[in-house]
């Protein structure tokens, strides 16, 4: 397992991505983001060109499988409908958020960061 997949999530859309063929496909897999993953799109034409494009072209970084495919690109998540949109949305935010268990940790005493003066 690389560092990449190391922290991978499976989801289910509330309604699916309906293919060429007719398949529905609703289960997937996403990724927490990396930094390039949070980068990447400031550098994106699509973006550039419609800032109200960064949503799809962020997530088509890190859905990495939707039903059988796994050929994930901006156009493919264009094509979802407004909630499974949302909700995949709601869930990069979710497992991107940072998780704080406690305050700030000193590195050089491992003591609590900024105590009192």
């Amino acid at each position: 397992m690389t560092a990449e997949t190391a922290q991978e999530f499976e989801f289910v859309l509330p309604h699916g991505y309906v293919d060429a063929q007719g398949i529905r496909h609703r289960s997937g897999t996403i990724r927490m983001a990396t930094a390039r993953d949070e980068l990447a799109p400031v550098t994106d034409q699509r973006v550039r060109e419609n800032p109200s494009n960064v949503g799809v072209v962020q997530l088509s970084l890190v859905v990495t499988r939707l039903g059988t495919i796994t050929d994930i690109h901006p156009g493919l998540l264009a094509d979802l409908s407004a909630g499974d949109l949302a909700y995949l949305q709601e869930m990069y935010e979710r497992i991107n958020a940072p998780k704080f268990v406690g305050g700030a940790v000193c590195p050089t005493c491992g003591g609590p960061a900024g105590g009192a003066s």
